[in-house]
């Protein structure tokens, strides 16, 4: 038999056949799909109307094709008729109808389709109809193929190609599941002319559009993409599903070895920002909740393992996702499972991955520890380019103001957090499941992110061409056992201020857990005032200065999101702070050298008229001045565990941190322990530092030279 289905082959359906009732991990996998398709069959065939995002049809729209998908790569395996039955029956009712079908109602500066109100939900449904279709095609009378046909892809392929011929080329992440969808459809009814415009673009030159200008253009060196991780992971679907398709059907072309091997570095770039609990940074628009066991991750991960390298990382992260995808890459992902033993979990090591095609546009850095109970800390950095591209339709524009970004996990939960998205997914009332208003105004704005504010704006003014035309700069990355740290800049991101942030990850004898300092500099010749922001989870426990509650709530300010923070308490501070909270298991305390300042205590949710917006608590240290250095260590510490009624250690052991000095050159800092124990640390602010530099300061009248990026001194 000629024809083969696109992804699977019906000797490598035999084999996954020889998986069915068993308990391997493909075995398991083939018996969750299975028993998703059997739950939704009973539903029977409907093919609804248009309707809003988010709403009936729409989801009904989507879980056919889900389940229409399921149904074909199920009947080669498990050669049910029922399947067979239900995938045909619903590929036919849809050609019947699908023409008479006016274009949908946009909910957004996306283009419509005639099935969703966006056609980045049709460019996915036509794909994965289109595997089911070749999973089935050798079943079908020619009478069925035609219709199938020339009724409903056909057509499909001419609204993308030609009626939205100017989205069809966009280098971008809705420009990938355009040609993606085109181009494994073209595969799957023999159209080769449509194949060719997915892979080299309408011009068929293979940069202004297609599939090798998406794989070529999109991602920086080190396989960084601009939108971050949520929209990174969304990518890797019809990236991989197309790429394999390609392999099969035009093997000459070598998709897998395409600039460097790119898919898979892009590939590990996304699994690498996981926190170690597996769920992805929330870096630019982003659910708070995404992680691994996303279908294009969990399909990345089989295929990495089949075609690039059989990594303990790849194994230890098809554990975490409990599934392998069912496909003959899966199986050997399955099988390496089977065979390796006790699996570590996956730690992909502290790094620093570049952003911009050239890798010239800042980046993001990551420290990673694990302790001897295998317990991980990490810490991220951010000082990339605006997440968007403003000369695409504005739906596209999902970058956020938030410039040296920071978040801290440890104990298997987020320490400090980025607020992601403000967006209720699919939840119809909610704005028709889409962003909400919110998003703008709290969101994406600066305070809405652990980085520093100034003078109550937003970076860039909130600006997305200005942001576009600015990015950060490494200044230092340095992995190591006991210590390690990073640093960046951002400049101009407000008029005449300079920002540096310089993040060290290190042991203290006696410590459990390693300490992060945090030290943000802000250099400018006019005075501003400067909040530092932190967002976090938990009860606060204690601090060590005085605040007053409000007893009526008022915002904060009157824009760049401080018109969505209640102001509940606040209190002036000369000496520095402590504020320690409880969260989960584990106390987490944050020591600040701020002087004569003032700590405030915000939590989000003012002028959210239909609370759109997550209840969180925020932290705001503030600051006014010309040049000023925050300087703020988080420790964790102690136990809680109120079944057994055990709370150990609440306070922490670091009772104060002191800015020392702070130049040009380097800035110093002593953090006193509660045992009178002394630690200084001097980190190096001079430009293009590297191991060999020299740095000097004057501490208490006395010059102190270093070597190197940072020095810790216990």
């Amino acid at each position: 038999m000629s024809y083969q289905p696109l992804l699977m082959s019906f000797d490598e359906a035999a084999e996954l056949r020889t998986h069915l009732n068993t308990d391997s991990l493909l075995g398991r996998s083939i018996a969750t799909e299975v028993a998703a398709l059997e739950a939704y069959l009973p539903i029977g065939i409907e093919i609804p109307g248009h309707g809003e995002a988010g709403g009936y049809e729409h989801n009904r729209h989507k879980q056919n094709y889900i389940h229409l998908d399921l149904a074909g790569r199920l009947y080669l395996i498990t050669e049910d008729e029922r399947y067979l039955e239900y995938a045909k029956t619903m590929l036919v009712e849809y050609a019947k109808v699908y023409t008479s079908f006016e274009l949908n109602t946009s909910r957004d500066s996306n283009p419509p389709g005639r099935i969703f109100h966006q056609t980045l939900n049709e460019n996915m449904w036509m794909l994965y109809a289109s595997c089911a279709y070749s999973c089935i095609r050798h079943k079908l009378t020619d009478d069925e193929i035609i219709l199938i046909e020339n009724d409903l892809f056909r057509p499909m392929i001419d609204l993308f190609v030609d009626t939205y011929a100017h989205d069809f080329d966009i280098v971008h992440n809705h420009g990938l599941w355009a040609v993606a969808g085109v181009g494994i459809c073209g595969y799957a009814i023999n159209d080769q002319a449509s194949v060719d415009k997915a892979l080299y673009g309408l011009k068929g030159d293979s940069v202004s559009g297609g599939f090798i200008a998406q794989l070529t253009q999109l991602f920086s060196p080190d396989g960084y993409y601009m939108e971050g991780p949520y929209y990174h992971r969304f990518s890797l679907r019809p990236i991989y599903l197309f790429a394999e398709a390609i392999e099969r059907r035009q093997p000459e072309i070598g998709i897998y070895e395409l600039k460097d091997q790119v898919i898979k570095t892009t590939t590990y770039a996304v699994m690498s920002t996981a926190f170690p609990n597996g769920v992805l940074p929330a870096l630019n628009d982003s659910s708070k909740t995404m992680d691994i066991k996303d279908e294009g991750v969990l399909i990345a991960t089989s295929v990495c393992f089949k075609r690039y390298s059989q990594d303990d990382n790849l194994k230890s992260m098809a554990v975490h996702q409990d599934k392998v995808w069912v496909h003959g890459s899966g199986a050997a992902l399955s099988d390496g499972v089977a065979n390796a033993g006790e699996l570590a979990g996956f730690n992909w090591g502290s790094l620093y991955l570049t952003d911009g095609a050239e890798g010239d546009r800042g980046g993001v850095s990551i420290l990673r520890h694990r302790d001897v109970n295998k317990d991980d800390t990490m810490a991220l950095l951010w000082f990339g380019q605006h997440g968007s591209d403003h000369k695409l339709h504005s739906a596209l524009d999902h970058g956020h103001y938030d410039g040296l970004h920071l978040s801290l996990f440890n104990h298997g939960q987020e320490v400090t957090h980025d607020y992601g998205f403000g967006r209720w997914v699919n939840v119809e009332p909610k704005f028709g499941g889409r962003y909400i208003p919110e998003n703008k105004s709290y969101a994406k704005q600066t305070v809405a992110h652990n980085t520093v504010v100034v003078d109550g704006k937003s970076q860039n003014n909130g600006d997305t061409a200005t942001a576009e035309a600015r990015w950060g700069e490494s200044h230092f990355f340095v992995a190591g056992e006991q210590a390690q740290g990073m640093s960046a800049f951002i400049r101009d991101y407000y008029q005449g201020v300079d920002q540096q942030r310089s993040v060290i990850m290190f042991e203290i004898e006696g410590i459990a857990k390693p300490v992060v300092l945090d030290l943000f500099r802000l250099t400018s010749e006019q005075p501003h005032s400067y909040d530092y922001v932190m967002h976090y989870t938990g009860q606060i426990i204690r601090t060590d200065f005085d605040y007053q509650t409000e007893s009526k709530l008022k915002p904060l300010g009157e824009s760049a999101g401080y018109e969505h923070l209640w102001n509940v308490a606040s209190g002036k501070v000369e000496q520095g702070s402590l504020v320690s909270w409880l969260h989960g298991q584990s106390y987490y305390s944050m020591v600040s050298s701020a002087q004569g300042g003032e700590v405030i205590f915000a939590r989000t949710g003012a002028n959210d008229p239909d609370f759109n917006l997550r209840s969180e608590p925020v932290i705001m240290l503030r600051q006014h001045g010309t040049n000023h250095l925050f300087a703020n260590l988080y420790e964790t510490h102690g136990y809680f565990n109120e079944a057994i009624e055990a709370s150990t250690d609440a306070r922490g052991q670091v009772a104060s941190v002191t800015v020392l000095a702070h130049t040009d050159d380097a800035s110093a800092v002593a953090l006193e322990l509660t045992s009178g124990k002394v630690v200084r640390v001097f980190v190096s602010n001079k430009v293009g530092v590297n191991a060999d530099t020299e740095s000097s300061l004057v501490v208490d009248g006395e010059c102190v030279s270093f070597k190197g990026e940072f020095f810790i001194e216990q």
